[in-house]
């Protein structure tokens, strides 16, 4: 009970020390009566550069403090091409709030120019935000995404990616020189929050000075960090190395390199301890610097991978995650007119995974309890080079090369009340993508550019099966074997070209004809087939062109767009259609098949820039989405040991109707954000899988469908930052419905899930600083569902000047609407950290998942075949380590 007391006491003591406070506000304007938006308004500690509160004025020129009872202060007013204002004011005991109003001046200079004797927490310029870290931070963060959580309007999702006022950050820059790509994750992660000086938000961001006026960058957002001048023409950076026992260990050294003419950095991490640094997401979201340049074309062809469903971690947690990560990133300018810049990413990991699963197959009144085991080996490289050309503000050329090589195994063992099984999978990818931009602005009236970009990738993905039976009569097998061993081997390869060339007119300043003229290319082929191995050592060739493949297939988009695009006042307008040709073709089976088709595809985007930080954007669009090879072929091929699948060399295209509207709001004066959106999507014609059910195996094909899959979609947050708390809201809203053709049968299927959470996170400087939070989620499948509660808590304590102890603490209560799954499990992790003011080494006794947690609830509901799986996910048991740093 006295443990219990204790903490609440030091939960609740912050809140009491804010509760203790006087509001200070008022105005702040000209000698005109003008209301001057944007001004700094800080209060200093008299005599000293302590900072104590700070504020940003509004559109009215209103402006907050909160500041603390018997203390004298000095406030600094400062806007600029005004003079600086200092006041000095005296708060006492009384509980009275207090109203101060400020007149500037104008001045001769402007405020760059003027000797500022001390830092602004937050300065805004135009499009960008300056937040000073020094000035929001306590000297006991580790990495630069300890800073971001402690900005107002900055926040770390759950993927470690960064958000600026509910939008993703697009890159993150350091010293203006892209950071891996400019990858946030990466960048989070691994820069160290002492090298940090400034943090600055690049809001309407687009590195092509001369496309800013023509084209919609509202979620352009970009991060540049600053270092501190110590940082610069320095090496510096960190070796971290840990020892634990069973021989786990961990070591990640890292260097970093900073000048106006050059950049390297330098990343390792070698563990045993089941940190994952690169995980599968990572790799399949590094784009390689592709520019996106044939986004928003209205056709959707994208090349599947291998077709091998390769198991995924949850939480990046596992029963054993073995890793070894090697990163290098560097840039070069020699010219002010060139840049070089690039990356070479290593990782090597082996995972052991298993689950226990209860499957409930709706149609079948059939139930499935089976134990999944897993062995995965994934080696992944990736190497991209680029440069940038920029003789004059008129030019600007991109070019990037850019290849991914990866190789992945897994070992899959399945015991099932229904079939048991043993699988072998591999992979091995090849891509390589080039990109080519060109932009020139021809005069003040007409801008060109040329985007190209082609895509090369080749696979030979192997699927083994090892199982007592096989269920599929179309597959001629021996089945007098003990194990009946299926083997299938497979080839793909790609070859795409996408060009586009835009032509844009202004006809005035704020407003531009755009005319489009694009293609895309793609070849592709692909060769399967299946055998038996037999115990003799013989292999039995199954020949029957039902079982092979061999395809060529083209497809060919060729299009021409014109959107027409204005402002006014507050009000975006930019409809536009593009008109497209299409020509697919397949050989297989010894014929062709051909089609054309062509399409009239609109668009329109809308915007009301309500205030500079305050907007409401729709957009509709009707975009096509095609079929690659994977989905042509008419030879059956298997993807796993209870599935069977072919294509359909008749499948026409879909058709996505999508419509959006988006809310923000972000104000500086109260530190709110808001963000609010609903999205409707209806796919007409779908491409839908026809299933043949065999129990728990099946076969299946694509057909269009006409009945149409429909989402809904909608999503809430509010966040509100006070003088030393930091408040946020979630809500989210999903509701799907999807058609599918089974035995014969339309059978439609729903997904309903929806999710809240809110939390309060402290910012002191030297009190202990704490977050608490709690989450609940439901998701409903067909005819079952689920909820989720998740109580969180974290909390950072400084004592005896060098020591700092951080923990954090999930709890969750997950249970069935039949009340017949139930499960509770938590995690809590712990650190304690010693060093010594200005040493170089850094000591840390950490323990992860101190309650031993051995398990973790998953929910998934699959299409086909109509099931609901309820699983648990077995995960790493407790673990301590000691860890040592050494700060270069």
């Amino acid at each position: 009970m006295k443990k219990l007391s204790t903490l609440f006491i030091a939960i609740l003591l912050p809140f009491l020390i804010f509760a203790q406070s006087v509001k200070l506000e008022g105005t702040v304007k000209d000698k005109a009566d003008n209301p001057l938006e944007m001004a700094n308004v800080i209060a200093f500690k008299k005599g000293t550069n302590i900072l104590q509160s700070y504020s940003i004025t509004d559109s009215k020129g209103n402006y907050k403090l909160s500041l603390g009872h018997n203390e004298a202060y000095t406030l600094k007013v400062s806007y600029l091409g005004f003079n600086t204002k200092n006041v000095d004011i005296i708060v006492t005991n009384s509980d009275a709030d207090m109203v101060e109003n400020m007149v500037l001046e104008e001045s001769n200079e402007s405020l760059n120019e003027v000797q500022i004797t001390y830092e602004m927490p937050v300065k805004i310029v135009g499009d960008t935000i300056v937040y000073n870290a020094d000035s929001f931070t306590s000297g006991k963060e580790k990495k630069l995404e300890d800073v971001l959580k402690k900005l107002p309007g900055i926040d770390i999702d759950s993927n470690g990616e960064v958000e600026v006022e509910g939008k993703k950050v697009q890159k993150v820059l350091v010293e203006g020189k892209e950071f891996f790509d400019g990858d946030s994750k990466l960048a989070t992660q691994n820069i160290p929050a002492s090298a940090i000086d400034k943090v600055q938000v690049l809001k309407n961001y687009n590195e092509v000075a001369g496309m800013r006026g023509v084209t919609n960058n509202e979620d352009n957002i970009v991060i540049n960090i600053k270092l501190k001048q110590g940082k610069k023409r320095f090496w510096f950076g960190e070796v971290n190395a840990g020892v634990s026992d069973n021989e786990k260990y961990s070591t990640k050294p890292k260097l970093f390199y900073y000048s106006p003419e050059k950049s390297i950095n330098l990343l390792a991490d070698f563990n045993n301890i089941g940190e994952a640094p690169f995980t599968m997401r990572d790799y399949f979201r590094f784009t390689g610097g592709l520019r996106g340049g044939m986004k928003g074309s209205g056709t959707s062809f994208n090349v599947s991978s291998g077709g091998l469903s390769f198991l995924t971690t949850q939480n990046n947690r596992a029963q054993e995650i073995t890793s070894k990560f090697g990163a290098l990133n560097f840039s070069m300018a020699p010219k002010k007119t060139i840049d070089f810049n690039g990356f070479a990413i290593v990782n090597n990991s082996e995972t052991d995974m298993f689950t226990q699963s209860n499957t409930i197959y709706n149609k079948l009144n059939l139930t499935e309890i089976s134990e999944t085991s897993a062995i995965q080996d994934s080696k992944l490289g990736m190497l991209k080079f680029s440069t940038t050309y920029k003789p004059t503000n008129d030019l600007h050329i991109d070019y990037d090369i850019f290849g991914k090589l990866s190789e992945q195994t897994e070992l899959l063992n399945v015991t099932s009340t229904q079939r048991s099984a043993d699988t072998y999978k591999e992979e091995k990818p090849a891509t390589l993508n080039q990109n080519f931009n060109l932009y020139y602005t021809i005069d003040d009236k007409n801008i060109f550019a040329a985007e190209l970009q082609h895509l090369y990738e080749k696979d030979k993905p192997l699927y083994n099966s090892l199982s007592a039976s096989q269920p599929f009569e179309i597959i001629p097998s021996n089945n007098s074997e003990a194990i009946i061993d299926l083997i299938q081997r497979k080839k793909t390869s790609t070859s795409k070209l996408d060009a586009k060339f835009d032509y844009y007119y202004l006809l005035t300043p704020k407003s531009n004809i755009n005319i489009t003229l694009g293609s895309t290319l793609s070849t592709q082929s692909l060769t399967s087939g299946i055998s038996q191995n037999l115990n003799d050592g013989s292999v039995l060739n199954f020949n029957d062109p039902v079982l092979n493949n061999e395809v060529d297939f083209n497809f060919t988009d060729l299009f021409l767009g014109l959107h027409y695009k204005a402002v006014s006042g507050k009000f975006t307008f930019n409809p536009g259609v593009s008109l497209h040709h299409y020509i697919t073709k397949d050989t297989q089976l010894g014929s062709e098949n051909k089609e054309n088709q062509t399409k009239v595809l609109p668009d329109v985007y809308a915007s009301l820039q309500l205030k500079s930080s305050e907007s409401l954007r729709f957009n509709y669009s009707i975009s096509t989405q095609f079929s690659d090879v994977n989905k042509i072929v008419e030879g059956y091929m298997l993807s796993n040991y209870n599935s069977l699948t072919r294509g359909n060399r008749l499948l026409e295209n879909a058709l996505y109707h999508s419509y959006s509207l988006n809310y923000f709001s972000f104000s500086m004066f109260s530190f709110t954000n808001v963000n609010a959106s609903v999205n409707y999507s209806k796919k007409v014609n779908g491409v839908k899988n026809s299933t043949e059910l065999i129990g728990i195996d099946r076969i299946s094909y694509p057909v269009n469908s006409n009945l149409a899959d429909e989402t809904f979609s909608a999503n809430f947050r509010y966040g509100k930052t006070y003088s030393k708390l930091k408040t946020n809201f979630r809500a989210n809203f999903s509701n799907s419905t999807f058609n599918n053709t089974v035995n014969n049968e339309q059978i439609k299927s729903k997904s309903l899930s929806h999710s809240y959470q809110a939390s309060v996170a402290s910012k002191f400087k030297d009190a202990p600083n704490f977050e608490v939070g709690y989450q609940k989620s439901f998701s409903e499948y067909s005819k079952t569902g689920s909820a989720t509660d998740r109580p969180f808590a974290n909390m950072e304590i400084g004592f005896l000047k060098n020591f700092i102890f951080t923990v954090d603490y999930s709890y969750y209560n997950y249970k069935n609407d039949e009340n017949t799954v139930k499960n509770t499990y938590s995690f809590l992790n712990a650190n304690l950290y010693y060093q010594q003011k200005d040493s170089k080494w850094e000591f840390k006794i950490s323990a992860d998942n101190l309650t031993n947690n051995m398990s973790m609830n998953t929910d998934s509901y699959n299409e086909i075949p109509d099931s609901n799986t309820t699983s648990l996910y077995f995960i790493q048991p407790r673990l301590y380590m000691f860890s040592v740093k050494y700060n270069l």
